[in-house]
Formats: structure tokens, sequence, C-alpha cells
């Protein structure tokens, strides 16, 4: 009997199988009526409207001329698109101008590796504050600091992803999407109890033990498990010390000098209540972090570039104090330095921006999510089953809807009465919704940002073969399988022991 060849599938042909099979897949559930339907709150009046979800066949006629017809506009629009070219402008001049390499050659001699990795996963997890800027910055900066440490810059990749990913419900203050999943909260909340409120640190105690625990797991993964999963990588020229001089210190004095004027001048007008600050607050808001980041706020719109006007400060002072900016010229040529070679990021970026476009205008991943809310909804569940149920479903969920208000206006509510009823509060529930999204997120190529990932995985893969898709999320199932085991033991934890979550946070209604 033959055996079946192994075929590496370059990821570029299986963003075209996934649409494919998404458009047929589209056009088998509307024909067989997949539907469900569930109540959703007005969070503004409190009332509950009837909806019915159903899958949009786009295996047919109109659905190729939706394809055709959305597919550039999509594209341009693209959040991941133009986050990525915008943050690569301040880290091409970062890094020609010579202040990574300075920077992160002194940071690599005198620190330890798992002291590196530690720190590095860390911060992606404190990034979900800022939102899914974190994406475009670390990743490109985690590879650059494992190659200059003469480490795997691939390994540097995949611990900064699962940093993002498996942080990504876990951030110590409410986040913009906390504080639009609390509205749903409050709201379904307050039909039981009308004088139900909660406060922004009302998840503090639980998040900052889970963030610093997650950060040793993660670490430890990475050290242990995916230091020999991960594909090799060669360097081509053997280790010579990096001697650091005159220039290179005092380029480095130089743009730390501009970097910390530029970020006390952004600082203050962030800060409230100061004369003349708070300018790049959105005051139409009530929370501070609304403010912060509304869709409104100037922060919130501009928050991309104030980071790439940092990084080009750091680099262009840098070079001027190093001597390796001398011109204008060497300052344009530094600019589009990390652009060069793109190309095939961009090709993956246009698939992986039609494939989030067709599957989120099938509506498949809403109406999956309806009806498991319908199932959660209709079992006479309570105490540790219905934990570790909405749990389950909300990963599930998670593979299929990967935005979290709008996965929690659908399970909302369902969940919180039935929290509620059970003697359990609404923020709890919120609280496992947003655990359990961690351990999943990191699975599924519907997330926008998991493209910027799989880039940079081929962009530093040395072998003939290519970093397949399947492989890419595989280097992640590890992460998920014990970060989710580690939140659902930290949840059934406080549940047990009945700690509060927070400041007014608490685990019984």
């Amino acid at each position: 009997m033959k055996r079946f060849k192994k075929i590496n599938l370059n990821p570029v042909m299986t963003f075209l199988i996934l649409i494919l099979f998404t458009l047929v897949l589209s056009g088998f559930l509307n024909l067989i009526g997949f539907e469900a339907t569930y109540n959703k709150i007005n969070i503004e009046t409190g009332e509950y409207t009837v909806v019915s979800e159903s899958v949009e066949s786009l295996f047919n006629l109109s659905g190729i001329k939706y394809i055709f017809s959305s597919t550039v506009s999509n594209f341009t629009a693209f959040t991941p698109l133009s986050m990525l070219i915008i943050v690569l402008i301040g880290i091409g001049i970062m890094e020609k101008s010579g202040f990574l390499k300075t920077s992160f050659t002194i940071l690599t001699k005198f620190c330890k590796k798992y002291t590196i990795t530690f720190w590095l996963v860390f911060l992606s997890i404190i990034f979900s504050l800022a939102g899914d800027i974190g994406y475009v910055i670390m990743i490109p900066l985690a590879a650059l600091l494992f190659t200059y440490g003469r480490r795997n810059p691939i390994l540097g990749i995949v611990a900064v992803y699962a940093g993002l990913t498996c942080g990504s419900g876990i951030s110590l203050f409410l986040t913009s999407l906390d504080s639009e999943m609390l509205s749903y909260t409050l709201a379904n909340a307050r039909i039981i109890d009308p004088t139900y409120s909660l406060g922004n640190f009302a998840f503090l105690f639980i998040m900052a033990f889970t963030i610093i625990v997650c950060s040793f797991v993660i670490t430890f993964i990475t050290e242990r498990i995916s230091i020999s999963k991960v594909e090799k990588y060669e360097f081509k020229e053997e280790k010579r010390e990096v001697r650091l001089g005159k220039r290179e210190y005092r380029g480095l004095i130089f743009a730390i000098a501009a970097g910390t004027i530029y970020l006390l001048i952004f600082i203050y007008n962030i800060i409230p209540g100061l004369p003349f600050s708070g300018k790049l607050l959105d005051y139409s808001q009530n929370y501070y972090i609304d403010k912060l980041f509304s869709y409104d706020s100037f922060f919130s719109n501009g928050f991309v570039f104030i980071v790439t006007m940092f990084f080009v400060i750091l680099g262009l002072f840098y070079g001027i104090g190093a001597k390796t900016i001398k011109n204008n010229n060497d300052f344009c040529e530094n600019l589009t330095h990390s652009l060069d070679g793109t190309g095939r990021t961009l090709i993956l970026i246009l698939l992986a921006s039609v494939l989030v476009n067709v599957f989120k205008k099938s509506n498949i991943g809403v109406v999956i999510v309806t009806s498991l809310t319908n199932v959660i909804g209709k079992g006479n569940l309570s105490g540790l089953v219905l934990i570790l149920v909405l749990f389950l479903f909300t990963a599930i969920s998670t593979l299929f809807l990967t935005n979290p208000v709008s996965k929690w206006s659908i399970l909302s509510t369902s969940v919180v009465p039935l929290f509620m009823n059970s003697g359990l509060s609404p923020e709890f529930a919120q609280l496992i919704t947003r655990f359990a999204e961690c351990c999943t997120i990191g699975l599924t190529p519907l997330l926008a940002y998991f493209v910027i990932y799989l880039s940079y995985l081929e962009k530093y893969n040395q072998s003939d073969k290519p970093i397949t898709l399947f492989t890419s999320l595989k280097y992640q199932v590890v992460y998920g399988l014990i970060v989710g085991a580690l939140l659902i033991a930290i949840i059934i934890g406080w549940y047990l022991v009945g700690l509060p979550i927070g400041f007014g946070g608490r685990i019984t209604a």
C-alpha cells in the first residue's frame, strides 16, 4: 500500500482554499436553513428585541459579485494593512540608524535569555490595554530582538504572538472593549436588579494575579517546549562581539533625551485636570478609559501614528548622535528600510482580508455563537457546571467570531440572567468569557492580525519548504491548551475560595 506524500501547502494556496470552502459552506448551510434566534438587549433603553440570524449564501452569482466589488475597498480598509505599513516606517529608521542594534545588543548582553523572554511576553500581555496595535509593534520588534541576541527569531515571534493572544482578555484596567462589554453586562443585570453597578477596578485583583502567572507560564512553554518545535534558524555569519563606542553611546543619549521629551508632552496631554492638559481625550465619555480609547478620541484614532513618530524620533536622534544619519537622503532612505521585500506580506494580507470579509458576510460565526448561546440558556445549569460550560462554549465560539463585543452582545442576554439566578455575579460571567477567549483566539486564521504573525514566520523562514498556515497554528496549540487549563484553574480556585475579583467585583451576585 502506497504512502501518501505529505503536502506542504503554501499559505497563499491555503487562504484560497479556505475562501472557497467558506463559499461552499455558506451555500450548504443556507440550503439546509441553518439559523438561530436570540433576544438582543438595547443598552440604552434596556428593552429586548427578538433577532433571527441565518447564514447568507455566497455560493452564487450575487456572492461572487460581492467578492469582486468589495475586495479592493475591504483591502484598503483592512486595519492590519494600514497599521503595519505605518509602524514599519518607524521601525525601519530605528533599525537602519543602528538604534535597535545598539539597544538590543546592550539588553541581550546584560540580561539572561529567560529574563528577556519573560519581559517580552509580559509586555505583550500588557499591550492589550492599547488594543490591537501590539500585533504590529511587538511581532517585528521581537524578531529583531532575538536576531540581535543571536537567538532564533521565529521563537521570538511565536512567544510574542502567544503573549498577545493568550493575554488578549487579560488586562489590569478596563480596556475600551471591556468597557463596551460592561455596558451589555450592566444592561442585562439591571433587568433583574435596577441598582446594579460596577466600577473601573472591578476585575483588578484577579487580572493582576493572572498577568504575572501567565507571563511565567508562557515563558516556560517557550524556553522548554517551543524552542525545540520551531523551524531551525542558522546565522550566516560567525558570532562577533558588537563593540559599542562613543558614537553609539552618544546616539543613545540623544535618542533617550528626545524620546523622553516627546513622551512627557504626550503623557501630559492624556492627564485631565492640569493646566492646558488632557487635549487628547474624548470628554463626551464617562469612564477615563473611554475618554482615552473611544472611537472618536484623538488618542484612539491617532495612536498608531503617535507610536510611529516616537520610533522615528528615536531613530533620527540616534542617527544624528551616532552620525549614521548625515543628511536628509540618509533619513529618507531609512524610513523605507522595513518596507523592502513586503510584497509577499501584502499578498497574504490581501487574501486574509478576503477570508475575514467573506466569513463575516456569510454570518456563519454569528449563527454558531447564537446556537451555542441557546444551548446554554435552555440547559438547567448552575454552579461549577455552568462556569465550565460557559468557558468551553465561549472558547469554541471564539474560533468563529473573534470580536469580543459582538460575541458578548449575543451571549450576555442568556448568560447574565442565568448567572444571577444561580447566585453568581454578572461580572464573573464577563470575566469567564474574556478568559475563555484567550485560549483559542490565537488558533484561528479568522483573527485579522493572524496574518501578521504568519507573514513574519515566513519572512524569517530559512527552509526550502514554506511555513504553512497549519504549522503556524500548531506552534500555538500548546500555549492555548496550557494557558486554557491555567485560566480554568484560576477561575475555579477563585470560585471555591470566594475571593473578590476586584474593587466592587465579586463572585456571587
